[in-house]
């Protein structure tokens, strides 16, 4: 079965067909960096990284870029606000970030190019538009004249007699209200960059079309997003690079929200939840767990009973990984995944289906630990990691078997050390065969939250 996946502009989805074969390209806007990211901002990141890791699962090559926007109006506000040079401000967030998805388990992209970095590219671009009619220069702006393109708003499927002036934009000399910015002129106090039509700053939308061609090409296989992302960005960037002359993206996949009572997750609406504060009261396995296994494609309700749902389902698959451990010895991960897992991956990145095949493999992981049979142990298991590799999940895997296995790495090892001698107490009295005190040791623990198994290698505990 070949991969399936849903283009937005075809509202369909097709036969997934790389430009070159053997080799995937593919170019994900990444954060603007005005503040620190909440969990709905790395949901985007974590989907394409599983979607990158199936791909190179799948054997092909894959170039991965994902931009830093570092300069835009709300960088701008955000400097005023605080009194701190606006790269500051981007560059401690841009850390923040990238902590963020180094924390969730995401891969480093390929390239990760700064919008800042690409001015000169920015400068060539608008050149070719101007001379191919498509933009022009009015009042030290550069604008995109939308009318002279005929595929606008294909991918959003608008009517441009309905379309009003984009959000935001209070640049003067333009033709046409509903013509967007590739360039702003230069503003008192604002950062500011050379150019033949005067000093200013990017618009939003060039930066990415820029950046894109530069390390993908004139055409590339997916531009990946938050479906936020659809109008105006990602239609402003299909219009100023074919524009130009580029072929651009040939599919168009898109994240939904993570959202809180309903409304999308935001700064401005104080309904964020900041992924730095998530991993001091979450593993950040569980985190992963919960963000990335429903569809890309289905909206995530935050709720905290529900990321503790996520937190119990995790924990059955660990266990069964720990007691196949335990049982049969240091396990591998099988060299393929099952079929049906693979064939929903296949379709459309069906998350929740794979997963499903995980949670059966485990089922009859703990039915052949409860026969002793460590061969059927043994090769089950491998099927599970190799399942969970694929999502980024195995909790066996050197990405997780440090610190970050545990709510932290200083908390985990006290915890240890102190339920450890709190079972060398309890193992010394069932020795001496003072059972009584053996299993009140045991009831104390049980009620402050751990779970206490008995192993042919002595017992261990976990979170109940």
């Amino acid at each position: 079965m070949s991969l399936r996946l849903y283009d937005t502009s075809a509202r369909k989805i097709r036969d997934f067909a790389p430009l070159v074969p053997g080799c995937v390209s593919i170019y994900l806007c990444g954060a603007t960096v005005q503040a620190a990211p909440h969990i709905g901002h790395v949901r985007s990141g974590l989907n394409f990284d599983i979607l990158r890791r199936w791909l190179t699962h799948r054997g092909y090559s894959v170039t991965f870029v994902r931009n830093v926007t570092d300069i835009d109006d709300k960088i701008i506000a955000k400097s005023a606000e605080l009194g701190t040079p606006w790269w500051a401000v981007g560059f401690g967030n841009e850390r923040a970030f990238d902590e963020a998805y180094d924390a969730l388990g995401c891969l480093p992209p390929t390239y990760q190019p700064r919008a800042t970095g690409h001015v000169p590219e920015m400068i060539a671009m608008m050149r070719t538009l101007i001379e191919r009619g498509h933009a022009y220069a009015a009042d030290g702006n550069v604008y995109f004249d939308v009318r002279s393109f005929p595929g606008y708003l294909a991918l959003s499927n608008q009517d441009l007699g309905h379309l009003l002036q984009p959000a935001g934009e209070s640049e003067t000399g333009k033709r046409d209200p509903r013509d967007f910015a590739l360039w702003k002129a230069a503003k008192p106090g604002e950062p500011s960059w050379e150019t033949p039509w005067g000093r200013g700053r990017p618009g939003w939308h060039l930066e990415c079309s820029a950046m894109a061609h530069k390390y993908l090409g004139p055409a590339f296989d997916i531009h990946g997003g938050g479906i936020d992302l659809i109008f105006p960005h990602h239609e402003n960037e299909i219009a100023q690079s074919r524009a130009a002359g580029d072929e651009f993206a040939q599919y168009w996949l898109h994240n939904a929200w993570v959202t809180m009572q309903g409304e999308k997750m935001s700064k401005s609406l104080g309904n964020s939840v900041l992924v730095g504060e998530m991993v001091k009261r979450w593993r950040p396995i569980v985190l992963r767990y919960y963000l990335g296994t429903p569809h890309y494609r289905s909206t995530i309700e935050y709720s905290e009973a529900a990321v503790a749902e996520a937190e119990a389902g995790f924990a059955r698959i660990e266990g069964f990984l720990q007691r196949a451990t335990e049982q049969a010895g240091e396990i591998a991960p099988a060299a393929d995944v099952p079929e049906d897992f693979a064939a929903a991956m296949d379709e459309d990145l069906g998350v929740p289906q794979a997963l499903a095949a995980v949670h059966t493999t485990v089922r009859q992981g703990n039915a052949a630990l409860a026969e002793g049979d460590k061969e059927s142990v043994a090769a089950l298991a491998g099927q599970v990691r190799a399942m969970l590799g694929v999502l980024g999940l195995d909790p066996l895997s050197p990405q997780w078997a440090g610190g970050d296995a545990g709510r932290g790495e200083e908390l985990t090892g006290v915890v240890d050390a102190l339920v450890g001698l709190v079972l060398t107490q309890r193992q010394a009295a069932r020795e001496r065969k003072d059972y009584a005190t053996a299993d009140a040791i045991r009831d104390e623990l049980t009620a402050a939250g751990l779970v206490i198994e008995d192993t042919p290698n002595g017992p261990r505990w976990e979170l109940n």
